[in-house]
């Protein structure tokens, strides 16, 4: 973590004030909504971000320390989120063939059925609630700000 910084603080002036308040008050209702429009299908926004990152892997299987980095999970965070997954037979867990010590989690086939399902609704939500807003240059610097925020998290 780094240290503090003895620097005295840069206030935000209006127009930065008004874009992080922006952000703030929109981005909880807008996962809330994003989330609400997948429970038709009986999944959780991280749920459906699980069989995303599953349905790309390669045989439908990550290790679950990978996975869990990418959903930014501890481990025991992300044996619970699988819990249901398992339960509901769309997510399997099991030793890797290549090394035993290695467990995965594999995306079943009732896990890809029920992507199927849930895909379609996801892409609409995200299209009515974000990309149906904007015009073309506002996605383009929607993708360009997060580009930067993204690069900036991962110095």
């Amino acid at each position: 973590m780094a240290a503090p910084t003895t620097e005295p603080a840069r206030w935000l002036d209006d127009v930065e004030m008004s874009a992080w308040l922006a952000f703030v008050e929109t981005q909880g209702d807008l996962m809330t909504a994003l989330a609400h429009d997948l429970s038709p299908v009986g999944l959780s926004l991280g749920d459906y971000q699980v069989f995303v990152y599953l349905s790309g892997a390669s045989d439908h299987a990550m290790r679950m320390c990978d996975l869990a980095g990418l959903l930014q999970l501890s481990p025991s965070g992300l044996t619970r989120r699988l819990d249901g997954l398992v339960n509901a037979g769309w997510v399997d867990r099991r030793s890797s063939d290549a090394d035993r010590r290695v467990m995965l989690a594999v995306l079943t086939d009732a896990g890809r059925a029920r992507l199927e399902l849930a895909a379609p609704l996801h892409v609409a939500s995200v299209r009515r609630r974000i990309i149906d807003q904007l015009d073309r240059s506002d996605l383009e610097a929607m993708a360009g700000i997060f580009a930067k925020i993204r690069a900036a998290l991962d110095a």
